[in-house]
């Protein structure tokens, strides 16, 4: 499995990671069910095939619980990045999830995700999906190195985008940044760029364009673009979409990782098939784009 740099961490990352939103439970976002035995099963594989960078988050239903329980014992196997500003509330039949941009929600976050994942320290901490307005008014990114001066959080990023992506960057504090991007979601690509130019890993969600129609968070609009592009034509024979689409991803110079969720061994397995043929050639990448454009799928600067 190919590694590279995830930036001013030093940490080596496999470029392929795993997305453990996918294990959250039906009581967050309509999660699918998903039982103990296939999260032990899952979890598991991940690391059996050499995915070495696992990503969740405070408010992934029972993901970090899951973590904790199924492979804390292999710790040393993985780099553990998460993510704080969040909260779970019961609402009977499901909870909700509202950020919380307070010191104490921030400090709560990171306690309770440690003794669920039953670890001592984070690899990655980062800020979920804040404006700059609430960075700013909490003081966030002091009690963000507050917590990493205590040794219970190595590194320090932020889950982020448009418009409030470029101030961050501009800022420089943060050790990585995880934006959307694949092929049908082009809006953040000269960002990545311009990331990783400062010194920041990149760590990329969405890079499988969030899987087929109807395949959990598949979103048709998208789909519309991939065939407006005809993109099945750049297809090698017998390559999936999702195969294209994960090594467009892995395409870009300079995104660190990948980040793809799946509870089905199989798909994994795919996954991983696709990520060691590497990127795509320098042609079918630029036709693709070409394509892309041409049809107003394009980086938004």
């Amino acid at each position: 499995m190919e590694r590279t740099t995830l930036g001013k961490t030093g940490l080596q990352v496999t470029k392929l990671g795993f997305g453990a939103m996918e294990i959250r439970g039906p009581r967050v976002w309509n999660g699918r069910p998903v039982s103990d035995s296939e999260s032990e099963r899952i979890l598991n594989a991940v690391l059996d095939c050499g995915i070495n960078f696992i990503d969740t988050s405070y408010d992934y239903g029972r993901s970090e619980e899951l973590i904790g329980k199924f492979i804390s014992r292999r710790r040393e196997e993985y780099i553990l990045a998460t993510k704080c500003g969040c909260t779970l509330v019961d609402h009977g039949d499901h909870d909700e999830t509202p950020h919380v941009w307070t010191r104490d929600n921030l400090l709560h976050n990171i306690d309770t995700s440690l003794s669920r994942m039953k670890t001592d320290y984070i690899d990655l901490l980062q800020l979920h999906g804040p404006t700059v307005q609430q960075t700013e008014e909490g003081r966030l990114l002091d009690v963000l190195k507050e917590i990493q001066a205590t040794g219970k959080v190595r590194s320090i990023g932020i889950s982020t985008y448009l418009p409030h992506i470029a101030a961050y960057i501009e800022s420089g504090d943060y050790d990585t940044f995880q934006v959307p991007y694949s092929a049908l979601e082009r809006e953040h690509e000269n960002l990545i760029r311009a990331a990783a130019d400062g010194g920041a890993g990149v760590i990329v969600r969405g890079g499988v364009g969030r899987g087929e129609p109807g395949a959990g968070l598949g979103l048709a609009d998208r789909w519309v673009t991939w065939e407006k592009a005809g993109l099945d034509e750049l297809l090698e024979e017998g390559e999936s979409r999702t195969g294209f689409l994960l090594r467009f991803t892995l395409s870009h110079p300079r995104m660190s990782t990948t980040i793809v969720g799946t509870i089905n061994p199989n798909h994994l397995a795919e996954n991983v098939r696709y990520a060691q043929k590497g990127s795509l050639s320098t042609e079918v990448y630029a036709e693709a784009k070409r394509r892309l454009d041409s049809v107003g799928c394009s980086p938004v600067v």
